[in-house]
């Protein structure tokens, strides 16, 4: 493709070189350079593409993007500075790929909480009424039979362009993405042009990046004023910041909740250990649905989705088969538990309002007790370790505290942190005390995260819930700088294995 024509609505200050040949392909990778090339630098968390602009010509880059200045210059490379490199990376991408958003009916969600189980429900109720559909979320990428592993939540623009290319050539129709605040912060979907945009709720995360939650709200925002499209903006209603975005936005609205003033919503509902039955009511009337999802952010979550698909005019059968046909969310309170054993979910509330929503459903269906294993992730906000640690002792009879992914810091400083917000006056119980059970609600610390699950499973009777948070679908354990394979659900089906072969369970 000529490079004049890759390069339209890019914003360019500057040009240095011979820009008249064809360009192979882009990248923003030195080391994935090759002959014909454009290398966009960026700059990322760890490493600035600026520093490697050497290596891509090395490698045969022939065209070099960048956006600050004293590059050293390469003769055999053109060099054009852009105001903007990842502004242009999108717009390259776009332009590459030949702008597939356009083609495709695109969904983004973002939000603190709910966007991985609003994305599993709209693509089953998408695919219930016929329609071809990929999803691009912090489980995985996958369209048509396709499985990608997930870099992060919202790819970085280019891969995204090109993502949305290869769905719009195997026939998909409709994609939902995840859109995360750092994607919209780093201008990760920049280019896409968005037909609905769906903003879930928003809560305490994310502070080591953005600061403070006004900042954290400013940018959500930005994906329904500075993002293409987004005709529609399907917003929950009950949520307080949901409430302001629809006083900040122009973009036509539809709100969703368990309130009677919104657009759709559910004042008659049921929840139990079995699932959900709601009747859901829209513009046009009101339909029953069957979940065998658990708890009433669920039901939220259930909302948007539905939300979302009357906004696509979607028959309500199609919603209510799609609703029903989607028996659990990866790692989304998740049951790994069996009939007869001792009720254990597995979930990936990493955040202070996703742990307390969680418990507080669970807490609603308790005949026993109620045991957390939980941790906070290292090299992330700070600010929430404390606050995740009260909301654990308060709202557990059992609060087992230990590592989740440390990453580089040391463990136990964390678990220290954690145990700041508990307060003196809560009990702190040994493993060894657990030998003849506990009375009095209470906490302990045990480090080793196979560990705490391990005697979370053996002493939880059968009327007993056990929740094990924070990690939720994730199957590795990151200590240090390197992974190691680590399942929750797996660890929880070999502790019932291990102590039932020993008669515990």
């Amino acid at each position: 493709m000529k490079l004049s024509r890759l390069l339209s609505k890019v914003d360019v200050l500057g040009i240095s070189g011979d820009i008249s040949g064809d360009v192979s392909d882009i990248c923003y990778d030195s080391r994935k350079c090759r002959e014909g090339s454009i290398f966009v630098a960026i700059a990322g968390a760890e490493f600035n593409g600026h520093d490697f602009v050497r290596d891509a010509v090395k490698k045969g880059a022939g065209y070099i993007v960048h956006d600050e200045g004293n590059i050293p210059a390469e003769p055999s490379a053109a060099f054009i500075r852009v105001k903007d490199s990842r502004l242009a990376l999108g717009r390259l991408g776009k332009n590459f790929y030949g702008n597939p958003s356009r083609d495709l009916c695109l969904i983004g969600v973002t939000g603190t909480n709910g966007k991985t189980t609003v994305a599993y429900l709209l693509e089953s109720i998408l695919e219930s009424a016929g329609f071809c559909t990929g999803v691009t979320g912090t489980v995985n990428y996958r369209y048509k039979g396709n499985l990608f592993p997930a870099s992060h939540t919202t790819p970085e623009s280019l891969d995204l362009h090109r993502m949305l290319r290869e769905m719009v050539d195997a026939g998909v129709t409709h994609v939902v993405m995840e859109v995360s605040s750092h994607a919209i912060d780093l201008k990760r979907i920049y280019g896409c042009e968005y037909d609905i945009g769906i903003f879930t709720n928003l809560s305490r995360e994310h502070l080591d990046y953005h600061h403070t939650m006004e900042e954290y709200f400013l940018v959500k925002k930005r994906f329904f004023t500075d993002v293409p499209g987004g005709r529609v903006a399907v917003v929950n209603g009950d949520d307080p910041w949901g409430v302001r975005l629809l006083d900040e936005i122009k973009t036509p609205s539809v709100t969703f909740g368990v309130g009677e003033l919104c657009d759709v919503s559910s004042t008659d509902f049921t929840l139990s250990m079995d699932g959900i039955g709601a009747n859901i009511k829209g513009p046009d009337g009101g339909f029953w649905v069957s979940s065998a999802m658990v708890g009433k952010f669920n039901l939220y979550n259930i909302l948007a989705a539905a939300a979302t698909a009357m906004s696509l005019r979607i028959p309500e059968e199609y919603i209510r088969s799609g609703i029903g046909a989607l028996e659990t969310v990866p790692g989304r309170l998740e049951r790994v538990s069996k009939p007869g054993e001792s009720a254990v979910f597995v979930d990936y509330a990493h955040t202070g309002d996703a742990l307390k929503k969680v418990l507080e459903n669970l807490s609603d269906f308790k005949e026993g007790r109620i045991i957390t294993v939980f941790g906070c992730g290292g090299d992330r906000d700070r600010t929430k370790r404390p606050v995740m640690g009260k909301i654990a002792a308060t709202l557990s009879d059992l609060a087992i505290i230990t590592s989740d992914n440390p990453r580089t810091e040391d463990p136990s400083k964390i678990l220290d942190e954690i145990e700041m917000g508990i307060g003196t006056d809560s009990n702190k119980y040994s493993p060894e005390d657990m030998i003849s059970g506990f009375n009095e609600k209470g906490y302990m610390i045990i480090a080793d995260r196979r560990a705490a699950i391990d005697l979370a499973v053996s002493i939880a009777g059968k009327s007993d819930i056990v929740l094990v948070a924070g990690k939720g679908h994730e199957d590795y354990q990151i200590i240090g700088t390197r992974k190691f394979p680590f399942d929750d659900r797996v660890v929880v089906r070999e502790a019932f294995s291990s102590h039932r072969s020993r008669g515990m369970c």
